[in-house]
Parts: C-alpha cells; structure tokens; sequence
C-alpha cells in the first residue's frame, strides 16, 4: 500500500515537472514569436515610411499629396505615442491623455487606411477633388497629436526644473552648513592649542602644587588613638 502510494506520488511529481516545462517552453516561444513580431512590424514601418517619402519627392500631384499626408500623420501619431508612453512610466497623470490618444488613433487609422486605398484609385481627378476634405482632415488629427505631446513634454521639463531647483536649494543648505562646520572646527582647535601652549611651562617645571606627588609633601603627624599608651620618655643616663 505505501509502495503504491509513493508511486503515485512521484507520477505527479514528474506530471507537475512536465506541466511546468511545457508552460515555460510556451511561454518562451510566445516571447519569441511577440519579438519577431515587433522586427516584423517595425520593419515593415520603416520600409512603407520610406517609399512614402520616395513618393513625396520624387512624384506631383495627386500621388505625391496622397503621400505626404499619409507621412505627416503616421509621424505625428508615432511621435505622439512615444512620448506619452514613455512618460507615463514617471507620470501616472498622463494615462487620462492616453486615453484620448487611443480614441484619436482610431481617426488616424482609418485616415491612413483611407488615404492607402486611394493610392491604388485609377480615377485621379475624383482624388483631386477629395484632398482640400482629407487634409483638412489629416490636419485636424495632426494638431490635436502634436498638442498632446508637446503639452506633455512641457509638463516634463517643468517637473524637471522643478527638482533641479529643489536639489539646488538642498545643495546651498547643505554647503553651507559644511563651511561653518569648518570654521567652527579651526575655532576649536586654535583655542585647544592656545590653552596647551598656557598650561606647557608649569607642566614643564614638574606641575602644579596640588599635582605633585604625595611622597613630596611633608609627613603629617601621626594620629593618636585613645586606646594607645603614651610612649616612655627615653632616658638620658
């Protein structure tokens, strides 16, 4: 029966072993796959970033304004994102902005998917119609981004100077307690050597009175107790 038992045991010792190197493998290969995701992605942006401005500049008209627009919101958006993730990380205030970033975002994704299929649009003269309607557009997403980033680095760069004018004011309280300490350390070890140099002659000259040892004073008389027979005067025969 106890033989039984320990058999059971370690079966589920090793299924728990087995469960959990099955967990760690799936989690390291979601990982994985979520990093090159993340390459894939990024790559991906770069190289669509870069045909965008190939288009801008080297192409007129409708293509060359489908372009520029699609470029100047996807840097806005991307900028934008940056600065206001990276700052929450110091400023928990800034998830409210966050929040109305997520909402702007879906304007700018559909922009941008918008602006993507008229790429591909055979009939030219329909685009050129719609672009005074898609950049006023693509202006109004751009400058509600730009507000929210800028507004959120001036909010940095405030709470910094803020913390570099309390540090200096810490730093000259600091600074000058150390120099009167030191003044007041010199003070101390003037009047110690100027109390030792009084003191060295007599020092010198075998001390004062009172510090003079014992042996040196005069013996004192003996005392006389009641119980004690008077000595016998010695004679002189």
């Amino acid at each position: 029966m106890e033989a039984g038992a320990l058999v059971i045991f370690a079966l589920l010792v090793l299924f728990a072993f087995l469960g959990l190197g099955v967990w760690a493998t799936v989690k390291a290969v979601g990982a994985a796959k979520r990093g090159v995701d993340r390459t894939i992605t990024q790559a991906r942006r770069t190289v669509e970033d870069t045909t965008l401005r190939a288009r801008s500049l080297g192409q007129v008209g409708v293509t060359a304004g489908l372009a520029q627009l699609r470029l100047d919101l996807r840097t806005s958006m991307r900028a934008t994102q940056q600065t206001l993730y990276r700052g929450v990380q110091t400023d928990s205030s800034l998830r409210e902005s966050i929040g109305l970033f997520e909402r702007l975002s879906e304007h700018g994704h559909d922009l941008d998917a918008e602006l993507k299929r008229l790429e591909q649009e055979p009939d030219r003269k329909r685009i050129a119609a719609s672009l005074p309607d898609l950049r006023e557009r693509t202006r109004k997403i751009t400058e509600s981004a730009d507000s929210l980033r800028w507004a959120a680095r001036e909010r940095a760069r405030r709470f910094a100077e803020d913390e570099l004018s309390a540090l200096s004011e810490q730093i000259e309280v600091e600074s000058g307690a150390l120099r009167d300490w030191s003044r007041e350390s010199v003070d101390d070890l003037t009047a110690a050597a100027a109390s030792w140099d009084a003191g060295a002659p007599e020092t010198r000259a075998g001390g004062s009175k009172e510090s003079r040892p014992a042996a040196l004073n005069p013996a004192s008389a003996p005392v006389r107790h009641p119980w004690q027979k008077a000595p016998r005067p010695e004679t002189t025969a």
